[in-house]
């Protein structure tokens, strides 16, 4: 989504790297570059104006001059800036103190709420709630019988007392308040401490529409009014937002189709403008491509510095700990990293999501952009009937598979003989890497590492003395020989030596050693 925003901005910065002073003139150009990148991407005019005249009147003043690196202070600040716009602060739901916590969404036809009830209904479910869903949408065909799909695939029971209307010919019959007054009834009755309640969208500001959310709102007295955008419309998210927050003063926004390829301005103007935050976003069309939305992390990607917190928050949610604890015991007991293990870091790997996703939330990951987008997401499901191929002998010992193996493993898995070639030889680098670290012998190639590449050089880690060359001049060598000679005899008679003898003064009682070791120490 901000792709585009994020170039322009990354770009902008590089100028200022290396420079120990920015001038005026470097920080005007700086700012107008800020400007033009965003009204490129469609941010709204007064919200760009407030911005650009933010960053200006910090970068001017005392906060850049005196630091030690100016580029990286302007980011800072610009840094700064954009997560005051986003929001500020991470918000998160309000829970009511009596059950249950009633949550209304609202939109614009077509923005996504139907779906984004189910997502937000798995979301509450995941984090130990027990929602329900209410069918309030009762004008657009069938989309009671959505909700009720997504409440199935979500695992979350729905409301549906009126089947609402099945074709466009079909007017629109049934009171959608009195099913949201019914659907609270039937939440409490049931023990559930969560209802979302999906409105009817409308195809444009339609005050007959507007009403009769704003009727709802008063008959349900919601905890939450959600705002549902759609994060591509552009400048025109401004004006609905303007509007629904008049209609149904709705207390939070979520951000659709954050996936998808506009330019996003949507995301940084309404916001600022409406005064309300961004608390949730949808990233694709799964169930699960849904998350909380934190200011900071969404400018550090627009920035690309990268979203580490919430790629580990990823990880820890869809890792297995068992697996991870089997793992850990042959790292500790060295045993031989298999096939086996191969696939079943993969299959970890796969269910924390889009691997496009994960590698775009590291920073720096505009550089190689392009790399990602070639990507192929089914290259992991291509190892997996590679390795599924293999018999179980073969995963344990891939040493054994010869030609005509490999060509039976191709046939099986559907791929060529090269494929399976390529898989084997970056398994042997993974066992190779593997051994190494178990062993305790650190990474090859990493610096201040043992291994063949790192800093150390030798064969555990430990420095090489070389040995002093011998002069040429046969005179000096003969010297130098006798020198040597001298030198080892003294060594070899010194007190306590490893071979010497020691002095004649020497009382071996005086070590309190025990009873006849003493002629372990005779001459």
């Amino acid at each position: 989504m901000f792709n585009s925003l994020s170039d322009r901005l990354t770009t902008t910065f590089k100028n200022l790297r290396g420079k120990g002073r920015l001038s005026d003139a470097d920080i005007d150009a700086t700012v107008r570059e800020i400007r033009r990148a965003l009204l490129d991407a469609d941010v709204a005019v007064s919200v760009v104006r407030e911005f650009t005249a933010k960053v200006k009147e910090r970068a001017l003043g005392l906060e850049v001059s005196q630091a030690l690196n100016p580029g990286q202070q302007v980011v800072k600040i610009v840094n700064e800036e954009l997560v005051g716009i986003l929001g500020g602060e991470t918000r998160r739901i309000r829970l009511a103190k009596n059950p249950p916590t009633v949550i209304m969404l609202a939109g614009l036809q077509g923005a996504g709420k139907t779906t984004l009830a189910g997502k937000l209904s798995k979301w509450m479910k995941d984090q130990g709630h027990s929602p329900m869903l209410v069918a309030c949408d009762l004008q657009r065909p069938n989309a009671v019988k959505q909700l009720q799909v997504n409440g199935e695939r979500a695992g979350v029971p729905v409301f549906a007392p009126h089947p609402g209307v099945s074709s466009e010919s079909e007017s629109a019959s049934g009171d959608p308040v009195a099913v949201a007054r019914q659907g609270i009834a039937e939440a409490k009755s049931k023990l559930h401490d969560v209802v979302i309640v999906d409105t009817a969208g409308r195809l444009g500001i339609d005050e007959e529409l507007m009403k009769q959310a704003a009727d709802i709102r008063d008959a349900i007295n919601p905890d939450e009014v959600l705002f549902v955008i759609d994060a591509m419309i552009g400048q025109d998210a401004v004006n609905t937002a303007q509007a629904f927050n008049e209609g149904v003063n709705f207390t939070g926004v979520v951000l659709t189709k954050l996936d998808g390829d506009a330019r996003g301005g949507a995301a940084l103007s309404v916001a600022s403008i409406t005064g309300k935050p961004v608390m949730f976003a949808s990233t694709g069309e799964a169930l699960d491509d849904f998350e909380l939305f934190h200011p900071d992390r969404m400018a550090s990607r627009i920035l690309d510095l990268g979203d580490v917190l919430t790629l580990i928050e990823q990880a820890e949610k869809s890792w297995d700990k068992d697996e991870a604890a089997r793992m850990a015991k042959k790292f500790a007991d060295q045993e031989d990293f298999t096939l086996d293990d191969f696939l079943a870091q993969m299959q970890q790997i796969r269910n924390m999501g889009s691997m496009k996703k994960m590698l775009m939330m590291m920073p720096g990951a505009a550089n190689i952009r392009q790399q990602l987008e070639n990507f192929d997401e089914r290259e992991i499901d291509r190892v997996e009937a590679i390795v599924r191929s293999m018999t179980p002998h073969e995963r344990v010992a891939p040493k054994i598979i010869n030609g005509s193996r490999r060509a039976r493993i191709a046939r099986g898995s559907g791929v060529q003989v090269s494929d399976v070639n390529g898989l084997l030889e970056r398994f042997g680098q993974a066992q190779k890497m593997m051994k190494k670290m178990a062993a305790g012998g650190g990474v090859p190639g990493m610096p201040g590492m043992a291994g063949p590449g790192g800093f150390s050089g030798g064969r555990k880690g430990k420095q090489v003395k070389k040995k002093k060359a011998r002069s040429g001049n046969p005179a000096k060598a003969a010297q130098e020989l006798a020198a040597a000679e001298t030198k080892r005899k003294d060594k070899a008679s010194a007190p306590g030596a490893s071979f010497g003898q020691p002095q004649e003064d020497f009382d071996p009682a005086s070590l309190n050693l025990p009873k006849g070791f003493e002629k372990y120490l005779g001459k």
